[in-house]
């Protein structure tokens, strides 16, 4: 259970740190450039932590990006509230804020993980335009994309080389990394499913942004006023940029990130209903239970009695 109730938001150096303490042999894998860039075989891993960890199966953020590809066995690992079972020549991409677990991981399995901050790219384009190329990458696209065997081969190549060149230590280059993650994306793209909006217009843009800052701030701002100023935007503005994009409302998709927050906290939280309902900004629990039983059909109390999944 999470103690104090927040799902906590986690930099690299961080997720580091919670590794470290479940094997002091983990400074290994670790290099200067891990806050930028870090990789490793998942079964390097495996062999000296008892996975997963309890880092794992508590709800967290990463402020980077990240992938798991699972080259033998199979994984279960969520994106929000949606869990993936997924086997061998598949891969998970999760986008920086977005809430996940890593619920299991069968013995024997082998991959690869790789966390990046976007900075790393950021040198020769910018994220808009990697957003619009690299679809998977968007906040709320399908994270698993299986490949086959041809071109699993070239992607073995690319990791192996990445994790080369990481292993270098400080003399880690730093447009090598970048040009082989780079050619991974694009030998991934064909396998992924392109059904994403148009991500070249502003509109789309304003709206990724906006989702990005409902990740960070969604305790401390419940009001889409807060974040239209967070834009340097009119909350008409946001809102219209919202329905040009995902047919829904500003408030519409505020409401959406908030009933995550309380789900994950009904579940996955020793508060008490009222603290929930406070730290989602409904202060009155009967707000609160209206709030909740209108979204989902039943109360908060029964939510986390019988753990309905709507």
């Amino acid at each position: 259970m999470l103690e104090g109730g927040n799902i906590p938001i986690l930099d690299a150096i961080q997720l580091e740190t919670n590794f470290f303490k479940e094997s002091n042999n983990f400074t290994a894998f670790t290099t200067k450039i891990h806050s930028n860039f870090h990789i490793n075989r998942v079964e390097d891993y495996m062999k000296i932590v008892s996975f997963p960890t309890q880092a794992d199966i508590v709800p967290r953020r990463l402020s980077v990006y990240s992938f798991f590809f699972l080259t033998k066995g199979r994984s279960i690992k969520s994106k929000g509230l949606n869990s993936y079972d997924f086997g061998e020549n598949t891969f998970f991409f999760l986008p920086a804020y977005q809430i996940t677990t890593h619920q299991e991981i069968c013995a024997g399995s082998e991959g690869y993980y790789c966390h990046f901050d976007m900075q790393l790219l950021n040198v020769d384009y910018k994220t808009k335009d990697l957003i619009n190329e690299f679809t998977f990458l968007e906040f709320n696209a399908n994270p698993t994309i299986t490949v086959d065997e041809e071109a699993k081969s070239n992607i073995l190549h690319l990791l192996d080389r990445l994790i080369l060149e990481y292993k270098t230590g400080e003399k880690c280059r730093m447009n090598v990394l970048r040009m082989y993650l780079m050619t991974l994306f694009t030998e991934i793209l064909p396998f992924a499913n392109n059904d994403n909006p148009n991500t070249s217009n502003s509109a789309f843009l304003i709206t990724e942004q906006y989702k990005k800052y409902l990740a960070e701030y969604i305790y401390d701002k419940q009001k889409v006023s807060d974040y239209a100023e967070l834009l340097a935007i009119s909350p008409n503005h946001l809102n219209k940029c919202v329905k040009n994009t995902l047919g829904k409302s500003a408030h519409d998709v505020l409401n959406e990130m908030l009933l995550l927050e309380a789900k994950f906290l009904l579940k996955q939280s020793n508060l008490n209903i009222s603290e929930i309902a406070c730290k989602i900004g409904r202060n009155e629990i009967s707000s609160f239970g209206r709030f909740f039983k209108a979204q989902t059909g039943v109360s908060p109390s029964e939510y986390r009695m019988i753990g309905f999944n709507a």
